[in-house]
């Protein structure tokens, strides 16, 4: 079973600027410190946050996650032009629990006819065996994405117009 799911929000800065944080290791160093309920914990493996960094998150200590410690993470796609962000889980995690792909993506698209506001979009894709496809609904939540694209908005509008 295939599946997808979708958000974004529209930010008030340029989207190079937001760029700056979706294409690089800003974003995971921004995950861990601005919110830590989404991540206790997040090491760069390998890599400089380019295509083949590998990133190791570990979760955040809540009810049902018991079992679950960590994930390992591999940019697939690192575009600056297009500023497209891929990562696939390539160890743990939804991996575990019968996804045979769980990838994540980050855009940051320019706003028509306004070059101080751009959109950010994050979408998780995902396969999951047959055995695990009645609980994938239950699994795959865009909430925390959601989360993370609007703490992310308000931190870039902020800083963005503080520094201007």
């Amino acid at each position: 079973m295939f599946g997808t799911v979708s958000d974004e929000r529209e930010v008030s800065v340029p989207a190079s600027e937001a760029w700056k944080l979706y294409g690089s290791l800003q974003l995971s160093k921004f995950v861990a410190e601005k919110l830590p309920g989404m991540a206790s914990k997040i090491d760069i493996v390998q890599g400089d946050g380019g295509v083949g960094t590998i990133i190791e998150i570990f979760y955040a200590p809540a009810p049902g996650t018991e079992r679950l410690k960590s994930y390992k993470e591999k940019f697939t796609v690192v575009d600056d032009e297009k500023r497209v962000k891929v990562a696939e889980v390539v160890e743990g995690g939804y991996l575990d629990l019968g996804f045979t792909m769980y990838r994540v993506r980050f855009e940051v698209i320019e706003k028509d006819g306004s070059e101080n506001q751009c959109i950010t979009r994050a979408t998780i894709e995902y396969e999951v065996n047959e055995e695990a496809a009645a609980n994938a609904a239950a699994i795959v939540s865009i909430q925390p994405l959601v989360t993370l694209l609007q703490t992310a908005a308000d931190y870039l509008q902020k800083n963005y117009n503080n520094n201007k």
